[in-house]
């Protein structure tokens, strides 16, 4: 189930973007380690839609950590799985969606999510990754002899799919809050091409 956002006052720009994204979602997308569950729950407070992250939703209709289903099924089984709860969870937009690091490279899922909602690119360096994953111990895929090697390999293999997001905003070390702004700032712009109208009066772009 998505997580209620707390009621807040939903500036104009931001409710604009709500309102012309109808029944879509703000589907993030990018590696492990770029921001998308923090940033994501701070963009959903600021439109004013509920938050889901992916990876809760496939653990709790597994019944098991995602490590788990990795050790216990294995990663085809969990990717068909990831692909089942994405394609429910886009029915259930407007809502911000955080999917995980492979999702995005399944051809389906794309497509449901170029139907169903706009998707962004949370773009990390590789240093900015490393720093970050370092401190988390729950990434089956980097259970490796060389994590910095894999994790390259990975990089290698996504971005080419990740770049065919609808947007591309670069995930670094400033405050998210910072990161949030320049997702506002670019739904806004993508989304008055799509209405070849202004999503709000005045400039609506908040971003620097």
């Amino acid at each position: 189930m998505g997580q209620s956002v707390i009621p807040q006052a939903v500036l104009p720009l931001e409710a604009s973007i709500a309102k012309a994204l109808g029944p879509r979602s703000v589907v993030l997308v990018g590696m492990m380690g770029s921001g998308k569950s923090s940033i994501g729950r701070r963009l959903a407070l600021r439109l004013g839609v509920s938050f889901v992250d992916a990876d809760t939703e496939i653990e709790q209709a597994a019944g098991m950590t995602i490590p788990d289903i990795f050790s216990v099924r294995g990663e085809s089984e969990f990717r068909a799985g990831e692909a089942r709860v994405i394609l429910r969870l886009l029915e259930g937009g407007p809502q911000v969606l955080s999917t995980g690091g492979g999702a995005f490279m399944n051809a389906n899922t794309r497509a449901a999510i170029a139907a169903k909602g706009v998707s962004v690119w949370l773009n990390a360096q590789f240093e900015v990754l490393m720093k970050r994953i370092r401190r988390r111990h729950d990434r089956p895929l980097l259970k490796t002899e060389d994590p910095a090697a894999t994790l390259r390999k990975l990089m290698a293999e996504r971005y080419p799919i990740y770049a065919l997001a609808d947007l591309t905003v670069e995930s670094r070390d400033v405050s998210h809050d910072r990161i949030v702004d320049e997702i506002v700032s670019a739904l806004a712009r993508r989304l008055e091409r799509e209405q070849g109208a202004p999503t709000a009066s005045g400039n609506g772009d908040h971003a620097p």
